[in-house]
């Protein structure tokens, strides 16, 4: 858990369900309006985990992540 977000990197992930992409462009700009850096990624599919090269990818680069579940 994070004590704030000031000065971090915050993944926003995609699992690709419909109308996820619009709710994390959304909080994407909260977030940059806020000065705050964010990294944006996507599964290739909802119906499978995230490929360990993605989920790896995002733990080096990001201190925290969003995921976007939507419908």
């Amino acid at each position: 858990r994070l004590d704030g977000i000031e000065g971090k990197v915050l993944g926003l992930l995609d699992i690709r369900k419909p109308r996820g992409d619009v709710f994390l462009d959304e909080v994407e700009a909260g977030l940059r309006s806020r000065g705050i850096a964010v990294l944006r990624e996507a599964k290739p599919t909802y119906t499978k985990p995230a490929p360990l090269d993605l989920r790896r990818a995002i733990a080096e680069r990001c201190d925290a992540v969003i995921e976007a579940l939507a419908d």
